[in-house]
């Protein structure tokens, strides 16, 4: 083939190729039917009727061979199934390459298959789709997510790389990849491979706008907050400290209603108080600290059933002296 007959096919192909957004308007087939589907099929036949459609022509779709250009098979595959987002973790990225012809065809692959789906639903305009139709929605849907797929995985090595070699000492390495990476969606479905430009050309300007975007909004956001983000200052804790405050509060009328014996306890229930909860010294006991049923069992001379009955007893008045103190003030 001449230099000459490729240069008339690519203008060709340039004036041919468009890009078209599809809305569609068609309806959910109907229970009976749609119960037939499983939850995921049925969840994704209703974002295919609910989202536009967006797809790039190509003056290979009104030949016969479209079908066996767009999808024959490609020689480099990649696992749909790996992680490839995980930007902390390189060794999931896939190191497979696109070939230009292969990239090419995935990208007819794709556009093929959004335009099956355009068609399909332009004769069901707010009509009810059949379980026919339904099915070969979710089959060419399928087989467009899946060029989508490979697409990305194969070019997610670059958002990294320039993500690498941007200098952004302000703007976070995680939300660049991230913004890299949404760009890399969008341009994939933006992308007219039939201008033979190579696809990274294409998003490198994409992503470089991106990476623009969030020093922008991060620059925005440090002009509105210059002082840095403290996590301590997120929550207060004023009500942390009201309620340490009125425990040191009730301690101390505590202590001072059994220094008093307001309460009118007997020595025993005194002395069980003062050495369960350490709220005085107690002759008997070296050291500080709350002591066990046992061990005030064994300064009192009782089985630790009888103190915790002691306690109880002694607990109640205490707490029916407070009572009366609070409604007195």
């Amino acid at each position: 083939m001449s230099a000459e007959t490729t240069h008339v096919d690519r203008k060709q192909a340039l004036t041919v190729s468009m890009r078209e957004v599809f809305q569609p308007s068609a309806r959910q087939p109907a229970p009976a039917v749609l119960a037939r589907f499983s939850p995921e099929d049925r969840l994704r036949l209703r974002r295919i009727i609910a989202e536009p459609i967006e797809y790039i022509d190509h003056v290979l779709f009104s030949k016969p061979s479209a079908l066996r250009n767009a999808f024959s098979e490609c020689p480099e595959v990649l696992d749909a199934t790996r992680q490839w987002c995980n930007a902390s973790d390189t060794s999931a990225l896939p190191s497979v390459t696109l070939s230009t012809d292969n990239e090419v065809r995935l990208f007819l692959r794709l556009n093929h298959a959004r335009l099956r789906m355009i068609d399909i639903l332009k004769q069901f305009v707010g009509k009810r789709l059949t379980a026919k139709v339904a099915h070969d929605l979710l089959g060419w849907h399928a087989q467009a997510m899946a060029a989508r797929c490979e697409i990305v995985q194969a070019n997610v090595p670059l958002v990294l790389a320039m993500a690498k070699r941007t200098r952004l000492g302000s703007v976070d390495y995680a939300e660049l990849i991230s913004e890299g990476n949404m760009a890399l969606l969008r341009s994939v479905d933006k992308f007219d491979c039939s201008r033979g430009f190579k696809f990274s050309t294409y998003a490198c300007r994409a992503i470089l706008k991106s990476f623009s975007r969030v020093a922008m909004r991060s620059s925005r956001y440090r002009n509105r907050f210059p002082t840095e983000f403290d996590p301590s200052l997120e929550k207060s804790d004023f009500l942390d400290q009201q309620r340490t405050e009125a425990e040191v509060g009730c301690v101390e009328d505590l202590r001072g209603i059994l220094a008093r014996n307001l309460a009118e306890l007997n020595e025993v229930e005194s002395k069980v108080i003062k050495a369960r909860f350490a709220l005085c010294a107690v002759e008997g006991l070296q050291g500080d600290g709350p002591r066990t049923l046992e061990q005030v069992g064994m300064l009192i001379g009782v089985t630790k059933e009888r103190v915790r009955q002691i306690q109880n007893r002694a607990l109640e008045k205490l707490r029916t002296k407070l009572q009366d103190d609070f409604l007195a003030a």
